[in-house]
């Protein structure tokens, strides 16, 4: 009878007629088909949902791949456990996978879904009471971060504050651009715009919610380069098992000279 009332319940559309959504990476007003249901959003919910698969994901939100035994460690699951785990992911196109000799690769399959998995922590944390502090752990990532490919967290913020207040910028609710000293800003940290890399983004500037801030910091290709460029010049460092990064000294000197910012005692980074 349990195995019965499974099925029926993994066929059960809750949603007959459903309306075109919007699309998150197409251009402003673009939508989607009308053909979201309640049973497509229950699967990927329920991928989502497991706390093994969820930790898989979460993993992977850093945009780096990742092999099947480094995400069997950040899912505290044996081998075999994330290998089932990572067949489920990847046939829904959550994960896409690369073989590369002995190994396989793993990353997630596009930004739409990072910013699916950055849209659930926003929901999980603005629920949280007040009174329940954070983890060391989640407190580094609250402090800076990586979001798929680009920063986030106060840092994140922080920079797109000071981009924004120095005119390099402007940030919508549909996207964003870069101003003519923007783009002479972004020119001057060692970014080629005409990068093939950069045009083939579907979106080249976006403003991205941040879910622990809840102000947008800098997506899109511009907020990808400008995370790489910091990364090639040592202003900031991954942290080693975390998507948290750290400000470096050089990158203390940086910040301020090029964005103003200054950083407090708890390394946190005010425009």
């Amino acid at each position: 009878m349990a195995g019965c009332a499974s099925g029926e319940a993994d066929r059960f559309d809750a949603s007959a007629s459903a309306e075109a959504v919007a699309d998150p990476g197409a251009a402003p007003g673009a939508k989607l088909p009308a053909m979201v249901t309640g049973s497509m959003i229950a699967e990927i919910a329920a991928l989502a949902g497991d706390p093994a698969r969820a930790n898989i994901l979460a993993a992977l939100l850093d945009g780096r791949a990742m092999t099947a035994s480094e995400l069997a460690y950040a899912a505290r699951v044996t081998p075999q456990t994330a290998s089932a785990h990572l067949a489920r992911l990847a046939e829904a196109a959550l994960i896409s996978v690369t073989p590369a000799g002995r190994h396989r690769y793993f990353r997630l399959a596009s930004p739409l879904v990072a910013q699916m998995i950055e849209s659930i922590g926003a929901v999980s944390i603005d629920g949280r009471p007040r009174f329940r502090p954070l983890s060391r752990q989640a407190a580094a990532l609250r402090a800076a971060r990586v979001c798929y490919d680009h920063l986030a967290g106060v840092l994140g913020v922080a920079i797109a504050d000071a981009m924004i207040h120095r005119g390099y910028i402007v940030l919508e609710d549909e996207g964003g651009h870069l101003t003519t000293s923007g783009t002479q800003f972004i020119a001057g940290l060692g970014i080629d715009l005409f990068d093939p890399v950069l045009q083939r983004r579907k979106r080249h500037c976006r403003a991205c919610l941040d879910w622990t801030e809840r102000r947008p910091h800098i997506g899109g290709a511009i907020g990808a380069a400008i995370a790489e460029r910091w990364l090639a010049l040592g202003w900031i460092e991954r942290a080693k098992d975390s998507r948290a990064v750290s400000v470096t000294p050089a990158g203390r000197t940086g910040f301020r000279e090029t964005l103003g910012l200054a950083f407090g005692d708890d390394e946190r980074a005010v425009a």
